[in-house]
């Protein structure tokens, strides 16, 4: 809680509009929490609420989180700033058509029922693509740069990024075949709140474990660097392993997924 407090104050300092925007998506998310309580409708078998409340958490967090690693760079502020705004308002506008979407009661990922479902669905791609480049900047960075944290840590910001970008492409899988779901159609019976299909493969599994590295990974080597009282080599070699454990599961989920097998059967 306390490491929690200090990337806010940390964020709300150096990145004030970053800030902003993601609160704004965790206040978009108890809007869709009012949704879900108020508005019966369903699309593929869910509340038409759910995904946009989803994308709305885990997007703010994704902000939040670049926001305050940012600052751990030797990134002048100009950089840091351009940085920062391309990423707080590409997925504000991504998480705006989610949300649209949905209060529409449609689909916002594969809807390509018409002209303009298809140009908003283009246009989420398009600012994925953004995202992912910056990922891509990021972790070069990383490897480039001495950052202003402990050398297991940076080891782990730069595996947490590696990892994501693999999400990133488990997204792309997925928009190649216009579906999450691997031997079923989307929709169906599926695990509490994520939605997860118990009855066949699904690619969102391995992609929110790869989103989340950039959370998972430094978040242990951070804890490692500050509780365990071995030498410098040993943090980084156990960071290193958690790191490629970390990304061996996600790879499993995803050969689980492809041949059709569902995360957890019920």
């Amino acid at each position: 809680m306390k490491q929690l407090r200090h990337v806010i104050r940390t964020v709300r300092s150096e990145s004030p509009i970053l800030f902003t925007i993601a609160m704004f998506h965790f206040l978009g998310a108890l809007i869709c929490i009012g949704g879900l309580l108020i508005d019966e409708r369903t699309l593929m078998g869910v509340n038409v609420w759910l995904k946009p409340l989803k994308f709305s958490i885990s997007v703010g967090i994704y902000i939040l989180t670049v926001g305050f690693l940012t600052t751990l760079y030797p990134f002048s502020n100009l950089k840091r700033n351009i940085i920062n705004n391309i990423v707080s308002f590409t997925l504000l506008l991504e998480v705006g058509i989610i949300c649209f979407q949905g209060a529409r009661g449609v689909q916002s990922h594969y809807n390509q029922s018409s002209l303009f479902d298809g140009i908003l669905f283009g246009m989420m791609g398009l600012l994925i693509a953004i995202n992912v480049l910056v990922m891509a900047f990021l972790a070069i960075e990383t490897l480039r740069l001495k950052m202003k944290v402990p050398r297991p840590v940076q080891w782990a910001i730069l595996m947490g990024w590696l990892i994501v970008i693999f999400g990133s492409w488990i997204g792309g899988q997925m928009i190649s075949q216009m579906a999450h779901n691997v031997g079923i159609a989307d929709g169906g019976e599926g695990l509490p709140i994520v939605n997860w299909s118990t009855l066949g493969g699904d690619l969102r599994v391995a992609h929110f474990f790869g989103l989340h590295a950039i959370q998972v990974v430094p978040l242990f080597a951070l804890l490692i660097n500050r509780k365990w009282k071995v030498s410098v080599r040993t943090q980084n070699l156990v960071v290193v392993v958690f790191g490629l454990l970390y990304f061996a599961w996600i790879a499993y989920t995803f050969y689980q997924a492809k041949q059709g097998m569902p995360f957890i059967s019920m």
